[in-house]
């Protein structure tokens, strides 16, 4: 039988989602917990990966139970157990059953990042937020992002040397939104519990390593006046890393939701 763990999680202290042989990851912890409740080795799959120290409002994993365990009786109490024996930055939502051919990453069709950014400290946003001590042109760096949705390629935006075979994605929202000011406040939302000033909402079919910190980087770029329309253009049909952006800190992305 084939689950779908929905989850979220604070990736401060992880080394990204992907178990690494040298530093504890969300999938790592995950696949501990789950085989140490079901008394089976649990291999969990992830929709996506996550770098190290990136946060999730929406995660979705699946995994299999094995054959002569067949089906889990109660999926609630299964959540609920694991979200006692899980560190306290990953929490479960719910655990579903789905069909066989339901596959956490290859089955879902959208994926939504979120990543914020803040114009003013304070002592509650510097740790999911990216400090920006420069003046932007917010209204420029949105005509530059919404050339984003002209183009399919983004290999300009892809970290060098990684082994991908294709760097086309459908990218059908880019937009820096304006948030409004209010008071501080904590609720079960990361995205929320911060008071940033803006937020880069970007939605595609699926994304590149880095895609989005390199897109991020290549904005702050346009919206500094360091580069020009032209120029961003000329960056993605390009394709070349080298001449995009810095790659932004992971602390302020978010991965938002994922659709199927």
């Amino acid at each position: 039988m084939r689950y779908f763990i929905h989850l979220s999680f604070d990736g401060t202290r992880y080394h990204g989602w992907q178990i690494q042989p040298n530093g504890i990851s969300v999938e790592g912890e995950l696949e501990r917990c789950l085989s140490t409740l079901l008394s089976a080795p649990i291999d969990v799959v992830g929709a996506g990966r996550t770098d190290a120290g990136v946060h999730a409002s929406h995660m979705v994993a699946h995994f299999d139970t094995p054959e002569e365990m067949g089906k889990v009786s109660d999926t609630s109490q299964l959540a609920y157990k694991l979200n006692r024996m899980l560190p306290p930055d990953i929490r479960i939502s719910t655990i579903e059953e789905v069909a066989d051919d339901m596959h956490a990453r290859f089955s879902a069709k959208w994926r939504t990042y979120h990543y914020y950014l803040s114009l003013k400290p304070t002592p509650f946003n510097r740790h999911y937020t990216w400090l920006c001590h420069y003046k932007l042109d917010f209204p420029l760096m949105n005509e530059a992002a919404h050339m984003l949705l002209e183009y399919k390629d983004f290999a300009c935006f892809c970290k060098s040397h990684t082994d991908v075979k294709t760097t086309l994605c459908d990218v059908v929202q880019a937009e820096w939104i304006k948030i409004p000011s209010r008071p501080p406040i904590v609720n079960c939302q990361l995205s929320t519990v911060n008071c940033p000033d803006w937020v880069f909402v970007i939605k595609a079919n699926r994304f590149l390593r880095n895609m989005v910190r390199a897109v991020v980087g290549t904005l702050v770029e346009v919206g500094r006046h360091r580069m020009s329309l032209e120029q961003f253009r000329s960056v993605i049909e390009g394709k070349s890393r080298c001449q995009a952006g810095e790659s932004m800190p992971g602390n302020a992305l978010f991965l938002e939701k994922i659709e199927y």
